[in-house]
């Protein structure tokens, strides 16, 4: 609802959409819930349906008993690449910096929105072009997961972007961003789009 407030807000008619991760959960349900403004979506390193219940029921209650520090370590295992952990510490403290000092209710509230979220009919239904990425080495929603997820959209397209995990605007921004512009430059002329 926030999100199609921003749209409506700033006049866009139709958008392409791009969301990472969660940001993809969110892309997806506002295609769900309002098909007619988006022209088309970019679905980076997320899925239809992310972990299980259990698996999320586990964080949530490790942090709500220890915070969200304890988890910090295994969350930058999966988000980047080992190389990215050898050759960027700096860049990896801030990421880690960034994970730890969210509110403790605003992270719980995110991995609850996530272990319910179950987009795998809604995906079906996504008619606007869509363009899938996944970083080769993603642990958080592995190659294969996003494939499925790609394999349930009639309209979509896969990209697997060389030395990335989870966060590839991080670790490849020059890789992702040169899809985003091949993906836009493809779509339909005359549709103009912000996003």
């Amino acid at each position: 609802d926030d999100l199609l407030g921003l749209i409506d807000h700033f006049g866009f008619g139709k958008v392409v959409l791009c969301g990472l991760s969660v940001g993809g959960l969110i892309a997806q349900r506002l295609y769900n819930r309002h098909p007619k403004c988006v022209e088309a979506l970019i679905l980076s390193d997320t899925a239809h349906k992310i972990g299980t219940a259990e698996s999320w029921n586990t964080r949530i209650a490790t942090v709500e008993r220890d915070g969200i520090e304890v988890i910090a370590d295994g969350i930058m295992k999966v988000w980047f690449t080992p190389e990215f952990h050898a050759k960027r510490s700096a860049e990896l403290a801030g990421c880690r910096n960034m994970l730890t000092r969210q509110a403790l209710p605003g992270y719980i509230g995110t991995c609850m929105a996530v272990r319910d979220a179950d987009l795998t009919d809604a995906a079906r239904r996504i008619a606007a072009p869509t363009l899938c990425i996944v970083g080769d080495q993603d642990g958080s929603t592995p190659p294969d997961l996003v494939r499925s997820l790609a394999g349930l959209i009639p309209a979509a397209h896969l990209e697997v972007i060389r030395d990335a995990a989870h966060i590839p605007c991080i670790e490849q921004p020059d890789a992702l961003v040169s899809l985003i512009r091949d993906f836009v430059a493809s779509l339909p002329e005359g549709k103009s789009a912000h996003g």
